[in-house]
């Protein structure tokens, strides 16, 4: 009888182990945040409004947070084991991210969702253009097959907004239970966006001029197609070349001459010596510079201080009713 009562007591403790490793399993399941990791601060700042108030219930990582560029970016170890591991992952997937292939192959999370905006967009993304008097690359690689595409798609608000719908139809993948939360806070977000997509178009619409000139890389090809901008420029905006030839230095000063030019664009990351020379071999030689935004070197410490993808944006279309006017 003792023999029966003490296995009956063992087969109610070990019951009551496998229980309670269960219940703390399934608590710890609970209160596990959603683990997100992103590339750049648009990308960040987007998947942050889509989350809204469930935030609190995620961890979002922005690797590039130091303001490195984009360009020269090589992630860390530590980023390697973020990625590995996060439930999400969201990336532009242009040129720079080829590294992020790698990444992916050696994810420990099966369940893992990945967004790349690039493939995201679709039909969307353009090629690289190389405009009337834009300097291409020093050394051009011959017999090259597949075009290379222009990855700056988050200086378009109109891609904003159709990739934050993206954003939230991964996110709700990842975390089904929310997914009607995260489609809501989508569509309030991109509400804001539309909202500023039109005051772009407003603001080139009533503008005397529709050509901006670049002493500097150009990233704003989206933005310019968006609104019928035509632009110059020194070079493509993923060019390495830091030093502008003397014909295109002459082409660009005899531009901003032909078209009675006040400004000259310069991005953030720049040290403004060419837009410098163009002006000093202009007629005039009075031209101001004006600085758009890039969003390419955006710090955690930026975003402590309250930045936002709206905010910038809309000091970009400040800047540019000057540049148009």
């Amino acid at each position: 009888m003792k023999k029966i009562i003490a296995s009956l007591l063992c087969a109610v403790l070990i019951i009551s182990v496998f229980a309670g490793c269960s219940t703390a399993d399934t608590k710890e399941k609970e209160n596990k945040k959603i683990q997100i990791v992103c590339t750049i601060f648009p990308v960040y700042d987007w998947v942050n409004n889509v989350l809204g108030d469930k935030a609190q219930d995620a961890e979002v990582t922005m690797l590039l947070d130091s303001g490195a560029d984009l360009h020269n970016y090589q992630p860390t170890a530590d980023d390697m084991i973020k990625i590995s591991s996060c439930d999400m992952f969201v990336y532009i997937g242009g040129e720079s991210d080829e590294w992020a292939d790698d990444a992916l192959k050696n994810a420990k999370n099966p369940d893992m969702k990945t967004l790349n905006l690039m493939d995201a967009l679709g039909d969307r993304a353009k090629e690289e253009e190389l405009v009337e008097g834009m300097q291409g690359e020093e050394e051009e690689e011959e017999g090259e097959e597949e075009p290379e595409y222009d990855e700056h798609i988050w200086l378009s608000v109109k891609n904003a907004s159709y990739l934050t719908g993206k954003i939230a139809e991964t996110l709700g993948e990842a975390d089904s239970e929310n997914k009607a939360v995260y489609s809501e806070n989508a569509a309030a977000y991109q509400a804001k966006l539309n909202e500023l997509d039109e005051q772009y178009q407003q603001a080139v619409d009533s503008a005397k001029n529709k050509v901006l000139l670049f002493g500097d890389r150009f990233p704003f090809r989206y933005m310019t197609d968006d609104y019928g901008i035509k632009y110059y420029a020194a070079f493509i905006g993923c060019s390495a070349e830091t030093e502008a030839s003397f014909e295109t230095v002459t082409f660009l000063a005899g531009k901003a001459d032909e078209l009675h030019l006040g400004n000259i664009m310069v991005i953030e990351t720049g040290d403004q010596k060419i837009a410098k020379t163009i002006i000093e071999n202009t007629k005039s030689k009075n031209q101001n510079i004006l600085t758009l935004n890039s969003l390419q070197s955006t710090t955690a410490q930026d975003v402590k201080g309250g930045v936002t993808y709206l905010s910038v944006m809309q000091d970009n279309l400040e800047v540019l009713k000057t540049a148009l006017n």
